[in-house]
């Protein structure tokens, strides 16, 4: 492999759905001086050739494609420096141990992969090659995490007892997730590795801790075959075409989308995938209300719960100390109107925020024997994740500061997903679950 050159390093990316699409932007747009977008690697040539249109939109070169069983060629070909992972979760460790011991570093979306094997696998590859594994956790990049990571650091309620965390998906962002492969925890791990990975990771930065125990519970209680007992399900396998489909809140039309349309619609003569399944369609086997207790190494605990069918959008953290309680509350949209519920967040592509519906922002801390106060917060918005998605693509792209240390290595990708891992074991055992018990990690 050629030297790397240390002002522009090549880049490819394996996996072009939606999720691509940020990365495509952010190394053709915004970090051309430093990034070179080279090559697309995929499982289905139509989406590959539908980012490349893409491409010729912005004004930029189409790059070459290759199909996905050819990517250790792609990477030799194309001369790549670093390869970015956006496909189907549970294929992630193939292209990042394959990049790894092709003496290439790799960038992947999280979660980083879907159980313990696939995670020794990747961990082995790291210690083997002295290669680089970055996560792309972008809540960490948040102003608002930021801000509550500082504070914390800084003892603003001095040693921390307890954390308790909650976080709504509403109907038209939950649902979603049962539209697509997500709805196979085989392809996903279930919300508690896909969707929640992000949070315990926040807990794990926040709190400078590792997981030690996690007792969990959950259940399919509103989509999937529960949604006949609720009254909502449709009598249809897939939106698209469906009589059944035309007035259903629940469904997704892709036909109405250009984007979705491009990438999902016209894509599937090739590989059969349907992006817009029925989410009270048989054959859901991940859970929608999950509650989570974890004990970490510093002696705090976290409560946790996720549900993915509530009526408004947004989280809620609390933090307990010795010197008082820091609250954050975020409402990303307080309501979704039937019109919108079938289609994507903001009928855009993932990150992008609605600018029709209202939204709120809370930083408060309360000290012991002082009135609370509120904290500013700049730098938030409500696009892309709060501006994360920006903030997170200068530091992987580039190169600027980390001060914080918000980028997540294997270690940190591993420790995320290791919470989620036990509580799915204990969710099936109904015990607690050592995470030593699933995985040794490597000191830091």
């Amino acid at each position: 492999m050629p030297p790397r050159s240390p002002a522009r390093l090549r880049y490819a990316i394996v996996g072009t759905g939606a999720r691509a699409e940020m990365f495509v932007r952010a190394l053709v747009r915004d970090h051309a001086d430093t990034a070179e977008l080279v090559a697309f690697a995929d499982v289905n040539k139509s989406r590959m050739d539908t980012h490349n249109r893409w491409l010729a939109e912005l004004g930029k070169t189409p790059v070459p494609t290759y199909p996905a069983a050819d990517f250790v060629t792609m990477l030799d070909k194309e001369r790549v420096d670093v390869a970015l992972v956006t496909t189907v979760d549970a294929t992630h460790d193939e292209y990042i141990v394959a990049a790894l011991r092709a003496g290439r570093d790799v960038v992947t979306e999280k979660p980083m992969t879907v159980d313990a094997p696939r995670c020794r696998r990747i961990l082995d590859a790291v210690a083997e090659t002295g290669g680089t594994v970055r996560v792309a956790f972008n809540y960490r990049y948040n102003p608002l995490h930021e801000r509550l990571r500082r504070m914390l650091a800084d003892g603003a309620v001095g040693e921390i007892g307890s954390v308790h965390f909650e976080w709504l998906l509403d109907v038209r962002h939950g649902a979603d997730y049962f539209r697509r492969w997500h709805r196979d925890k085989a392809n996903s791990g279930g919300l508690l590795v896909h969707k929640a990975s992000h949070h315990f990771d926040l807990v794990n930065w926040w709190l400078d801790a590792t997981p030690v125990e996690v007792y969990a519970a959950g259940r399919l209680f509103f989509y999937g075959e529960p949604g006949r007992r609720h009254g909502y399900a449709r009598d249809y396998d897939r939106a698209h075409g469906a009589d059944a489909a035309v007035d259903d809140p629940f469904a997704l039309r892709m036909a109405d989308h250009p984007r979705l349309r491009e990438l999902y619609l016209h894509a599937e003569v090739e590989d059969g995938y349907r992006r817009d399944r029925n989410v009270f369609a048989p054959g859901v086997t991940i859970e929608d209300d999950l509650a989570v207790l974890a004990r970490y190494s510093t002696g705090a605990t976290m409560t946790y719960h996720l549900t993915a069918y509530a009526p408004y959008e947004g989280y809620r953290v609390m933090v307990n100390g010795s010197r008082g309680r820091l609250e954050l509350e975020v409402v990303e949209s307080d309501f979704v109107s039937p019109a919108a519920a079938g289609a994507l967040k903001g009928a855009a592509l993932h990150g992008d925020e609605a600018a029709t519906e209202s939204g709120s922002v809370s930083l408060t801390l309360r000290p012991f024997w002082e009135p609370p106060r509120q904290i500013p917060v700049d730098g938030h918005t409500r696009e892309g994740h709060g501006g994360a998605d920006a903030r997170m693509t200068r530091v992987l792209f580039g190169g600027a500061a980390d001060p914080l240390g918000r980028t997540a290595t294997a270690r940190d990708g591993a420790l995320a997903l290791l919470t989620g891992l036990a509580a799915n074991r204990s969710a099936e055992t109904g015990h607690v679950v050592r995470v030593a018990d699933l995985l040794t990690l490597p000191d830091r």
